[in-house]
C-alpha cells in the first residue's frame, strides 16, 4: 500500500487548492450566483466532490493492515458523498427550467456516477482486496473532471447569462 502514497499526497493537495479556489470563485460571483436559484447547490456538489477526493486520499495515507479496512472507510466515506449529492441534486432539478430537465438529469447521471465509483472501490477492497483499489483511481479523476466542469459553469457561464429582470 505504501506505493500509493505519494499518488494520495497529490490528491489530498489538489483537491484542497481547487476547493479554496471554488470558495474564491463562488465569493467574486456571489452575486449573480444568488441570483440563479439552485447555483449555489452548485457550487455545493462541485465541493462535495472535492471534499470526498481530500477525505479518501486522507484515508488512503492513514496506515492500515487490511485492505477491507480501507474498503469500509471508503464504502462509508463513498456512501456520505452520495446522500450529499443526491439531495443537492434534488435541488439543483426543483429550480431547473422545464426546457433544461435533460441536461439537469444527465449532470445529476454524472455526478452520482462518481459516487458509484467510491462505493465500487470499497467493494472491491472487500472482495478482492488490494486490486480494487484501481477504482479509487477512476472515481477521483471523474471528480475532478465533473468539479471542474461545475466550477466552469459557476465562475464562467454564469456572467453570460441576462440578469433574472431582464428575461422574458
Amino acid at each position: 500500500m505504501s506505493a500509493w502514497d505519494n499518488f494520495f499526497v497529490a490528491q489530498v493537495g489538489a483537491s484542497a487548492a481547487l476547493a479554496g479556489l471554488l470558495f474564491v470563485g463562488v465569493s467574486i460571483n456571489i452575486s449573480r450566483l444568488l441570483q440563479q436559484p439552485g447555483l449555489l447547490d452548485r457550487a455545493l456538489q462541485a465541493l462535495t466532490l472535492l471534499i470526498t477526493i481530500l477525505v479518501i486520499a486522507s484515508l488512503g495515507l492513514v496506515p492500515v493492515s487490511t485492505s477491507v479496512e480501507l474498503g469500509i472507510e471508503i464504502l462509508v466515506a463513498g456512501g456520505a458523498a452520495l446522500v450529499i449529492l443526491t439531495a443537492l441534486s434534488r435541488q439543483v432539478y426543483k429550480h431547473t427550467e422545464s426546457r433544461h430537465g435533460g441536461l439537469a438529469q444527465s449532470s445529476t447521471a454524472l455526478i452520482e456516477s462518481a459516487s458509484a465509483l467510491y462505493l465500487a472501490s470499497g467493494a472491491a477492497l472487500l472482495i478482492i482486496g488490494w486490486v480494487g483499489i484501481d477504482l479509487v483511481v477512476a472515481a477521483i479523476l471523474l471528480s475532478y473532471v465533473i468539479s471542474i466542469i461545475i466550477a466552469w459553469v459557476l465562475l464562467v457561464e454564469v456572467n453570460r447569462l441576462p440578469p433574472p429582470s431582464a428575461r422574458v
